[in-house]
């Protein structure tokens, strides 16, 4: 048995079993992924798969048990490559950061300034995706970490750092009738056409589930994962944005107005999260070290440091 088997393993497991796409993945022609995983099982003496003809379907119980153990033994064998590299190149390589659009637009640019004045020969890799994406490059080690708000935290594989909490605020054009009501309560939103965040991004859900516990029902007549496609849309007045307010620069955004929220709705936590007992490089740990340096120094009184 040899790491390259386990790979082969886990790569079928990956692409819902199919040998095609995993010998896509790896680089090899079908027949040998089928002969390592032979191979596999004929020294581990027990089927791994589920089979239908010639097809895999799924996992058998042994295979399940001998799945974790082959993430196990691939995961060490990374941190064993990473600690390696630091020896050797404490300097250079490749961080891989999993990241929503609100991170990578408002809290990441002066994050990514600084930490080139330490590490210029660092090729940054900037990765956007849902939550649940985010959730899933960082513990298949797709990124190196994540950051977002949902979905973290709730992975037991995954090492999971709060950094900040955010609520949202209230965007329209300056002449909007609702800038009137000050503060404005839950109902007053209801009565307008609302642009906010798509389900799954943002903290989409806990905004919902507060109208619902109100017993009101917002008129959102779009929805997107781009801050900036929300915005968008406010100053051609097709309704009022309900945004993180993170992602709101009175300097920048000039032909909007805002207001605050938070008395209405929950905060959320964003965090960043890597897979547990991986190995930080330097540059790694800098990034992460930076990155809450920097909320914290924050002024902009847009979100709560942790």
């Amino acid at each position: 048995m040899d790491l390259r088997q386990l790979q082969t393993l886990i790569t079928l497991i990956n692409n819902d079993f199919s040998v095609s796409r995993s010998a896509e993945k790896l680089f090899l022609v079908q027949s040998a992924v089928s002969q390592q995983i032979k191979r596999l099982e004929k020294e581990l003496d027990g089927e791994l798969f589920v089979r239908k003809g010639k097809r895999l379907t799924g996992l058998t119980d042994f295979g399940k048990q001998v799945e974790q153990q082959a993430l196990d033994a691939i995961h060490s064998f990374k941190n064993i490559q990473r600690l390696a590299q630091d020896q050797k190149q404490r300097s250079e390589g490749v961080l891989r950061i999993g990241c929503t659009h609100t991170q990578a637009r408002y809290i990441l640019p002066p994050v990514i300034s600084r930490f080139y004045q330490d590490y210029p020969d660092v090729e940054l890799q900037m990765h956007q995706g849902t939550p649940q994406q985010l959730v899933e490059w960082a513990i298949s080690d797709a990124v190196d970490f994540s950051i977002c708000t949902e979905e973290l935290a709730q992975s037991v594989k995954l090492e999971s750092i709060p950094c900040y909490r955010w609520n949202r605020c209230l965007i329209t054009l300056p002449d909007h009738p609702i800038l009137k009501r000050k503060p404005p309560r839950l109902s007053d939103l209801c009565d307008y056409p609302i642009i906010t965040y798509v389900r799954g991004f943002t903290g989409r859900k806990s905004l919902d589930e507060t109208f619902r516990a109100a017993r009101l029902k917002p008129r959102i007549i779009l929805s997107a994962a781009d801050t900036d496609i929300i915005k968008t849309y406010v100053m051609d007045g097709l309704g009022i944005g309900i945004i993180a307010s993170v992602a709101f620069n009175s300097r920048i955004d000039k032909p909007l107005r805002s207001r605050d929220l938070s008395e209405l709705f929950s905060w959320e936590t964003t965090r960043i999260a890597y897979l547990k007992n991986k190995y930080i490089r330097c540059h790694q740990q800098t990034f992460i070290d930076l990155f809450l340096e920097t909320v914290r120094k924050d002024k902009s009184k847009r979100f709560v440091a942790l």
